[in-house]
């Protein structure tokens, strides 16, 4: 490849990133796909865009649409061809999750997810108890600590319900996985 040809593939790939900022989930469109960490990689292969995702988990209902949301975006832009590659490994994580999109869910109402595990793997608990030694959720309105499980399972399986005790609210928080 020639020095420009590098060039222009480098700033196809840079524009690529920034398009998929503006691609929202599904099922919590104020993140995007790039603040949750879904969009793994970016790469030019031969002349195709290649986007390298990983699901929130396997079975995602969301997966098929991302991947077209994905495409349709990076074509609209001038940006393909472009094919996306669904890479289930390492499993996704909320530690992938950007400061941004943790910002972006709590000014949203939601209580973004901690730290899944700090120097260790953790098991996923589908019915999950918090630690005794875990801190307190804070209410993304208020920001108060005392706050109350409602349901383990909010509006989709990866949220759980809560409501604050003092501000009377209710809100979901996105749980760590």
């Amino acid at each position: 490849m020639t020095t420009l040809a590098v060039m222009a593939a480098e700033a196809r790939m840079a524009r690529a990133w920034d398009v998929l900022q503006s691609v929202p989930d599904p099922e919590v469109p104020v993140v995007s796909v790039c603040d949750l960490g879904l969009v793994r990689n970016v790469l030019l292969v031969e002349n195709e865009l290649e986007v390298v995702v990983t699901p929130t988990y396997s079975g995602c209902p969301a997966t098929e649409y991302i991947a077209n949301s994905i495409i349709e975006a990076l074509d609209s832009a001038g940006l393909g061809p472009t094919r996306v590659r669904m890479q289930r490994a390492p499993a996704w994580t909320t530690d992938w999750m950007s400061q941004e999109g943790r910002d972006k869910l709590r000014d949203h109402g939601i209580a973004p997810p901690g730290p899944v595990a700090q120097g260790g793997a953790m098991p996923i608990r589908f019915a999950g108890r918090r630690a005794v030694d875990d801190a307190p959720l804070a209410c993304p309105r208020c920001g108060s600590l005392h706050t109350a499980l409602l349901s383990a399972f909010g509006s989709t399986a990866c949220k759980a319900l809560h409501r604050c005790l003092d501000c009377k609210e209710p809100f979901e928080h996105f749980k760590p996985l």
